[in-house]
């Protein structure tokens, strides 16, 4: 009999290798020497060492998944237990126990690692339908809304897959928001079709009432109409652009028609108005050498005759209207200005009124003046400042009242 630390070959030429549990026959060998039989035996062991050697290099230096390796540990696991070969078996069971706990760890690792992923995962997706249903009940930018929620579509499908119900729910909380935006989105455009038509007919009339008017020429209530009309069309609102583009065309057209031929009729007429102008020139001339005022009551007279010649000069040209009227109203003002300082001047009733007030306030300034030398001999400080204001306020209004009253002499 051949033995060997690991088994040993029978006189009958049986095969057996020594495990912890004691002896198992692993074949026979009736052909050459024991040595031989061990040999070959050793060789079906080292090819089952390197397998073990194998799968640890890819267990620990590879991503081999989890599932993986543990089928492949169970298997060469089995081959171990039924192995036909010699050698220290229990040894490789011991490195395939820590190839399990290894993998064990890294099943956990990946367990967790999914599981967090799987959480953020929800995160997201809950972010992205937060974010949809803020949208589709708060938005009123429809285009910038529309393209926000396409890319959080697109957001979502980018997204870790989550448990199934969950991922249901959220899938159905996201399409009811896109639906929700898109109705009030429709129903918007709906009330703004309908606003829309409604400006049309308000339009539709204003330019009706503006071509109907379009050959008046009742200048100025004609013109007014006008004012009115385009009042109202910029109160009505925007239709749709074609729309109005075609009304503002025909609104300003009929605008244009009436007002060209206001001005060429305007301007024919300013035409022969021109005449008059000169004749108010000289006169605005003539009343110019008035100023400054130093008679009123000829002034006034002279003033009366130049009106007179003024009205009946007739109209003038409009671009000259206002500056001829504007500069004969200013002398008129003058004159009339002088005519009241003339009246005040001459006002007994009121100059006796500004002689009652100086003389009341010159009593009152020597019966201060008395109280404050009365004060100043007793020491009483305070009485003192007191007069001392008071006279100062009186002075200061006395030198008024004498001011006023000078004006009357």
């Amino acid at each position: 009999m051949t033995t060997d630390p690991w088994g040993r070959v029978d006189d009958d030429g049986t095969v057996y290798v020594r495990t912890a549990e004691g002896e198992r026959a692993v074949g026979s060998w009736q052909a050459g020497e024991p040595e031989e039989a061990l040999a070959y035996y050793h060789r079906k062991y080292e090819e089952l060492a390197g397998q073990v050697q194998l799968l640890e290099q890819r267990v620990r230096g590879t991503d081999l998944p989890p599932a993986q390796a543990e089928a492949s540990i169970q298997k060469l696991r089995e081959a171990v237990t039924e192995a036909h070969a010699v050698g220290d078996l229990g040894a490789l069971q011991g490195r395939l126990d820590a190839l399990t706990e290894i993998v064990g760890r890294r099943r956990d690792e990946v367990k967790a690692a999914r599981d967090k992923a799987r959480t953020q995962a929800r995160e997201v997706k809950e972010r992205i339908v937060a974010e949809a249903e803020r949208i589709a009940e708060e938005a009123t930018h429809w285009k910038s809304g529309g393209e926000r929620l396409r890319q959080l579509v697109e957001e979502w499908k980018a997204a870790e897959r989550i448990d199934r119900p969950t991922e249901a729910g959220l899938w159905k909380r996201l399409s009811a928001a896109r639906t929700a935006f898109a109705k009030r989105r429709k129903a918007y455009f709906s009330s703004l079709d309908e606003q829309r038509d409604a400006v049309r007919d308000e339009k539709e009339r204003i330019v009706a009432e503006a071509e109907a008017i379009a050959g008046s020429t009742d200048w100025n209530a004609t013109a007014a109409a006008y004012r009115e009309l385009m009042r109202r069309w910029k109160a009505a609102g925007r239709a749709s652009r074609e729309v109005e583009d075609e009304l503002w065309t025909r609104f300003k057209g009929a605008q244009d028609q009436f007002f060209h031929a206001r001005s060429a009729v305007f301007a024919e007429r300013d035409a022969s108005f021109a005449a008059n102008a000169e004749i108010k020139e000289a006169l605005l001339a003539e009343a110019g050498k008035l100023l400054p005022i130093t008679d009123a009551r000829s002034a006034r007279a002279v003033l009366r005759g130049i009106l007179e010649r003024w009205e009946a000069a007739g109209p003038v040209p409009r671009d000259q209207r206002d500056r001829l009227e504007g500069g004969l109203r200013k002398i008129d003002d003058s004159v009339r200005k002088a005519e009241e300082n003339e009246w005040r001047r001459t006002n007994p009733e009121a100059r006796a009124r500004a002689q009652d007030t100086v003389n009341q306030l010159r009593r009152s300034i020597e019966q201060l003046e008395a109280r404050l030398s009365k004060a100043r001999t007793a020491g009483r400080d305070k009485d003192v400042k007191e007069a001392e204001e008071a006279l100062t306020a009186r002075r200061s209004w006395l030198e008024e009242a004498e001011r006023t009253l000078a004006e009357f002499s």
